[in-house]
């Protein structure tokens, strides 16, 4: 499999998020997708791509059979959806964590917990750890341990679906940007992110009902 760039990375984290936190709207529509890429919570960093650049990703990732359209004759519009449990054989543990890794980059085994609290419950930090080391056991290892460097109270954890982790990922700790701990942030990011979600499912409302009106009228 190729590398991911940005884009790509950003609507495959996006697919594998929804299709776990929101499956009454899943797969995606193109508005529903890129609300989704540019949401400003649960995103690092934050973008604001328009049509072409999503429209583009998905072409290139349909091409390396990650992502699929999804038609119906009930649907005015196309929809999307990953497909990368048939293509890298992952389960939803191992989905969920993926999905947060492409979306907010590196992080620790507690961040990690916390923010795929809403996509799979994990036990404790240990079972976070487990499905780490059996991505990173594969053939072809889907993330990679950051070591901790001096300054720095914990490793941290990177996908390599985007390839080998850049340099500023390995940055010392003095020179990255804090993190509040999760136990402080992670019920206010549940709440934004639980309202962008809603938004994006009104749109989708909207979108059925005006195929509805159209079909109707026709």
């Amino acid at each position: 499999m190729e590398p991911l760039l940005p884009a790509q990375a950003r609507v495959v984290g996006c697919l594998l998020e929804k299709e776990l936190t929101t499956p009454d709207n899943y797969p995606l529509s193109m508005n529903s997708l890129l609300t989704a890429c540019n949401q400003t919570s649960n995103r690092t960093p934050v973008v604001s791509y328009d049509e072409p650049t999503v429209s583009n990703a998905i072409e290139n990732l349909r091409a390396e059979g990650l992502v699929r359209v999804v038609y119906s004759r009930s649907n005015r519009v196309d929809k999307y959806r990953h497909v990368l449990d048939e293509v890298l054989d992952i389960d939803v543990a191992e989905r969920a964590v993926l999905a947060v890794m492409l979306l907010r980059g590196p992080q620790t085994t507690a961040e990690l917990r916390a923010r795929t609290e809403r996509l799979h419950a994990f036990g404790d930090e240990r079972a976070v750890e487990a499905v780490l080391e059996a991505l990173a056991r594969r053939q072809e290892p889907l993330v990679v341990r950051l070591e901790r460097r001096p300054g720095q109270k914990e490793p941290r954890w990177a996908q390599l679906m985007c390839g080998v982790p850049a340099p500023e990922d390995y940055q010392p700790a003095d020179e990255e940007p804090r993190v509040p701990r999760s136990e402080r942030v992670s019920a206010l990011e549940n709440r934004i992110e639980a309202l962008e979600e809603e938004t994006a499912r009104l749109r989708a409302d909207h979108e059925a009902l005006d195929q509805r009106l159209r079909a109707v009228l026709e």
